[in-house]
């Protein structure tokens, strides 16, 4: 969900923003009015996240999906492998992709625990000679997260921030690159957010087009081609809402005491379950499985009478899943546990 405070304001603006009787969508991206819309946005994501100088600002289309692609693309140089952690779907997609490109060394796989914890960080034995190492600090999915960021010395850490970015605070000086999908905690689906350390700019294999490059992008402030004007705009009233809110150590104190209340509702009850191991449980995404898969559909019907949606777990998973992002109030968080403590009341 998007925060009600931004929807409201882009309703208000939709026909005519700032005055200039045009719509954002009908803007010419290179117009002087877009183009303080978009450097405002990126003024205030690197406000948010402390985004060091010799870090670009890129936004991007393609979604996280073309990122797998492009992260070997451009930071493979002269070198043939990379490492790669394996922690759930998503890691699993990306692997899929690099090994178009280059050697993958999978250090990590947690798929034996049916990817319900992470490795240890003492257990990770990166290769010297790696181009990167790649991983996701949140699986979707599965709902398991990573509780600390892995240490890999002079190799550029990679990540999918997809589904934590601007949850919590974090150091982007230990990454190499960072990308996002926006349609968890950024905005509307259509803009991808890549946060790339200067040095890894330029190195991209020759023969990919040069919308496979980083320094493409860069070097025309992502405006090569036109951006998704309107999904950039919507992003940047988000960052403005979350400046507004207290910033990103305000969103950790109330994201972790979301998560925190519905951990203690399924852990608190016998007709519940959450699989995941509790050191490395997501903050934004929470599964739980009913005592009787026979109720998952009653469940579900049930939920959406009381205006609860988009709980169904995902198919490789089952059971339920509530994704708690940003914008989802505390009230909501305590609406589905009243929900689920009747409903254990009626099937239990």
């Amino acid at each position: 969900m998007l925060p009600a405070e931004v929807l409201v304001r882009a309703q208000a603006e939709m026909l005519d923003w700032n005055g200039s009787g045009m719509s954002v969508m009908e803007m010419s991206h290179r117009g002087k009015e877009f183009m303080s819309i978009a450097e405002k946005a990126e003024s205030d994501l690197r406000a948010l996240m402390a985004i060091p100088d010799n870090y670009r600002v890129l936004f991007m289309q393609g979604g996280a999906s073309s990122q797998f692609a492009m992260v070997p693309i451009n930071l493979l140089g002269e070198r043939s492998s990379a490492d790669y952690l394996l922690t759930g779907q998503w890691s699993k997609k990306a692997i899929a992709e690099a090994k178009r490109y280059c050697d993958v060394n999978v250090v990590a796989d947690t798929s034996g625990s049916h990817f319900t914890t992470v490795p240890s960080a003492d257990s990770l034995d990166f290769s010297p000679d790696a181009a990167f190492v790649h991983y996701t600090p949140n699986e979707t999915i599965v709902g398991v997260e990573f509780a600390y960021i892995p240490e890999t010395g002079d190799v550029p850490l990679v990540a999918d921030l997809s589904s934590t970015i601007l949850s919590r605070p974090l150091d982007v000086s230990r990454y190499g690159v960072i990308y996002a999908g926006a349609q968890k905690n950024i905005g509307p689906a259509g803009v991808t957010v890549v946060i790339v350390r200067d040095d890894l700019i330029g190195n991209a294999m020759p023969t990919m087009p040069a919308m496979f490059d980083y320094k493409t992008h860069a070097d025309n402030g992502s405006m090569y081609n036109t951006p998704p004007t309107y999904s950039w705009y919507l992003a940047g009233l988000v960052f403005e809402w979350l400046l507004q809110k207290g910033g990103l150590e305000a969103m950790a104190e109330i994201n972790r005491r979301k998560a925190e209340k519905l951990y203690a509702a399924i852990d608190g009850s016998d007709f519940y379950s959450n699989p995941v191991d509790k050191v490395c449980r997501s903050w934004m995404n929470v599964p739980f499985i009913l005592a009787d898969a026979e109720l998952d559909a009653k469940f579900l019907q049930q939920a959406a009478e009381h205006n609860l949606y988009t709980l169904k777990g995902h198919r490789s998973v089952g059971g339920m899943r509530a994704s708690i992002y940003n914008a989802m109030p505390m009230e909501g968080i305590d609406a589905l546990i009243s929900f689920m403590a009747d409903f254990e009341q009626r099937y239990g």
